[in-house]
């Protein structure tokens, strides 16, 4: 597929079906872009479709049949809207570190694919108040889902969730406990993680 040149064909495009409940178009929205009139167009259709394809498939679908309909905050994020985010200090890293994060068409330096989404699970938000407690579904994931990087943030605990074809598997957040929750080497990264998760429901739709 070619890099959509009107809106015709950007329709087209944003029909594209990634799984059972989510099409392209669902993440194709920007405040970065919309404000500052910068098209949030993939360079690389077929990358996008297909990285965004395995990120709903192996994650999001499973966490949405669990928790119900999830809140997608932010997911594609174009070369050129990442690279003004980024030179502006709007929470944007460098495309070179966003490669194979939000910018799902285009590789990472070692040339593998990824991609991520910005998601909020309202079932959790409604349940748990306490400051710490993003960490119940940090854990309930990282026992049940391959994930290749979770990253958690303050508000509603919407966090990054990444595919990636070599999954480091790392936990971080900006939330308090600040830091690196978990990653391989860690004491706490083996095992099951159940006493942090205990009421929560059991995986469904894998």
């Amino acid at each position: 597929m070619k890099k959509p040149g009107s809106m015709k064909a950007l329709e087209d495009m944003g029909r594209a079906r990634l799984s059972r409940n989510f099409f392209l178009r669902d993440f194709l929205h920007s405040e970065i872009a919309d404000f500052h009139r910068i098209p949030n167009i993939p360079d690389d259709p077929d990358l996008a479709i297909e990285t965004g394809r395995r990120l709903c498939e192996e994650l999001l679908e499973p966490l949405q049949e669990t928790f119900g309909r999830l809140h997608i905050r932010s997911g594609y994020r174009s070369a050129a809207v990442n690279r003004f985010g980024n030179l502006n200090k709007l929470n944007c890293s460098t495309n070179a570190s966003t490669a194979a994060h939000h910018i799902w068409d285009m590789r990472d330096a070692d040339g593998y694919m990824g991609a991520a989404a910005c998601v909020v699970v309202p079932w959790v938000v409604d349940r748990y108040h306490a400051l710490e407690d993003w960490q119940r579904l940090a854990w309930w994931i990282h026992d049940h889902l391959p994930y290749a990087s979770l990253c958690f943030f303050p508000k509603l605990w919407a966090f990054n969730i990444q595919w990636h074809e070599r999954p480091r598997r790392v936990i971080q957040s900006y939330v308090s406990p600040r830091g690196i929750l978990t990653r391989p080497g860690m004491e706490n990264w083996e095992g099951e993680h159940s006493e942090w998760y205990e009421g929560f429901p059991p995986l469904r739709g894998v």
